[in-house]
């Protein structure tokens, strides 16, 4: 029980790579803050609730609680921090998993069907000439905006206790499609998605930066091959090597673990942290 006595916030962990982390998390001792807006299933694309994290964290004996949060809406975020402490006890581990891809979660039923784009750069995937700003600025909202403020508010927590853990999840969208000319255009590109996990990534390094003297370590976790999260399957399944969402989570679990003095302020795919040779772990 590698994690024992500390406290996490994941986001986004009513499903996929967040649901994942928060059982690997809570696996290992750690008390879990499992946080999303998904309460209640509502469509058989995206399955998985909080309260269902929270059920398969406490069956084995874990210990969580479920804390719904809207991160476009501050109160929410502040609330959020509160009501894990409340709940748990100091953070000492942030997981900023919860992302946004436009054109965002197919409605809920009774809902107006949302207006089709007027064109794509490949059907399914929301390029730039179909993703109006205002579903652009959503994309920092929820992978920036929110981010920064939920560092702001765990990190006291972290400083209090002499160390913790920030694992920002990113994305090789961040990079994509990378320099042109552009032969090959069948992949579509992600503005949003992938601009705001660009973003992301130097928030990464600078709020690493300032917490280097706390004992902090703040890192960026990207998926070093695609993982089928229901999340991505929305979009697309056509991949030739995919990795696992419980695969990934581990990787989550050694970053928590790590010596901040010596890996910090990193970009670093799942892969590299599960080969174990870039950097020592604490005990």
């Amino acid at each position: 029980m590698r994690l024992a006595g500390r406290v996490a916030v994941v986001t986004g962990a009513s499903r996929g790579l967040g649901r994942a982390i928060a059982l690997a998390l809570a696996a290992e001792g750690a008390a879990v803050a499992v946080s999303g807006r998904t309460e209640q299933v509502w469509d058989d694309r995206l399955p998985g609730t909080i309260g269902d994290t929270v059920a398969d964290i406490e069956a084995p004996g874990g210990r969580a609680v479920a804390v719904r949060a809207d991160l476009t809406d501050r109160e929410d975020v502040a609330r959020l921090v509160q009501a894990a402490r409340d709940a748990l006890g100091p953070i000492t581990i942030l997981v900023n998993n919860a992302a946004f891809t436009a054109p965002g979660r197919p409605p809920a039923p009774g809902d107006q069907p949302r207006a089709k784009p007027a064109r794509s750069t490949r059907p399914g995937w929301p390029g730039f000439v179909s993703t109006p700003l205002a579903a652009f600025r959503r994309h920092f909202d929820i992978a920036v905006f929110a981010a920064y403020e939920l560092m702001q508010l765990t990190s006291p927590d972290m400083i209090a206790a002499g160390g913790g853990s920030i694992i920002n999840i990113t994305s090789v969208a961040s990079r994509l499609p990378g320099n042109g000319p552009y032969a090959d255009r069948s992949g579509g590109v992600l503005p949003g998605y992938g601009g705001s996990k660009a973003a992301l990534e130097h928030l990464t390094q600078c709020v690493a930066f300032d917490l280097a003297a706390h004992n902090i370590a703040v890192n960026a976790l990207a998926p070093s091959k695609p993982i089928l999260t229901p999340g991505l399957s929305y979009y697309a399944r056509d991949f030739d090597d995919v990795a696992s969402a419980d695969e990934f989570a581990q990787a989550a679990v050694q970053l928590a673990r790590v010596d901040a003095a010596v890996v910090t302020g990193r970009v670093i795919g799942h892969r590299q942290v599960l080969d174990g040779s870039f950097a020592p772990f604490t005990a």
